[in-house]
């Protein structure tokens, strides 16, 4: 069950976010939030997996950095990207309002860059990577992280049936990892979802 602390600023969020985009014009201000029922089916996924360590690329104002926060093993972390300095300032007022600012940490700048960054001097794999950003990119990010993952990853994409064209590159680039299970789910604009099943030793 979600914290009642934690729901009550996803409702928050839900609710500003959806205002927010229908009157801004200004695609770089616009919060573009999962949907709700996505939100729900990644916290699906994420909670049993007991995940150490999930990266998200894309934090916009944290929306769904709680949800990841929130399905985090004990003593997990989420380390979450975006190029935009307002929304990373934004993201760390509304995860110190869900209490969970202690579970994330929030890097801004090009996300291939810090990727490549983290992969070369991070020791301890990713178990979830949540691709929520540039699409067009995001093939780069997975090559760079493929040997930062653990056996048994879970990679999850947002967009998989709204953009396209756009995320056409990654869900190839994913079609090629002959050892993982892979779906896109039409829920909210489509989430791709890949799997890798670890092997018993």
């Amino acid at each position: 069950m979600i914290d009642p602390q934690v729901r009550a600023v996803l409702d928050e969020l839900e609710a500003w976010g959806a205002q927010n985009d229908r009157v801004e014009t200004d695609r770089s201000r616009k919060m573009l939030n999962l949907e709700p029922e996505t939100a729900q089916l990644v916290r699906a996924l994420v909670a049993p997996r007991q995940a150490q360590r999930i990266l998200e690329i894309g934090t916009s104002n944290g929306y769904s950095t709680i949800w990841l926060a929130a399905s985090l093993a004990p003593g997990g972390r989420v380390i979450s990207l975006d190029r935009n300095a307002a929304k990373t300032a934004l993201a760390k007022t509304n995860l110190e309002k869900a209490g969970l600012a202690d579970r994330v940490e929030l890097l801004t700048g090009d996300a291939t860059e810090i990727v490549a960054k983290l992969a070369a001097e991070l020791d301890a794999p990713f178990d979830v990577v949540f691709f929520d950003a540039d699409r067009f990119s995001a093939p780069q990010q997975l090559a760079i992280l493929l040997p930062k993952l653990v056996p048994a990853a879970l990679l999850l994409a947002d967009n998989a049936l709204s953009h396209p064209e756009e995320i056409a590159g990654y869900l190839a680039a994913i079609g090629k990892l002959t050892d993982f299970e892979r779906a896109v789910v039409p829920v909210g604009k489509g989430l791709s979802v890949a799997f890798r099943v670890a092997q018993d030793s």
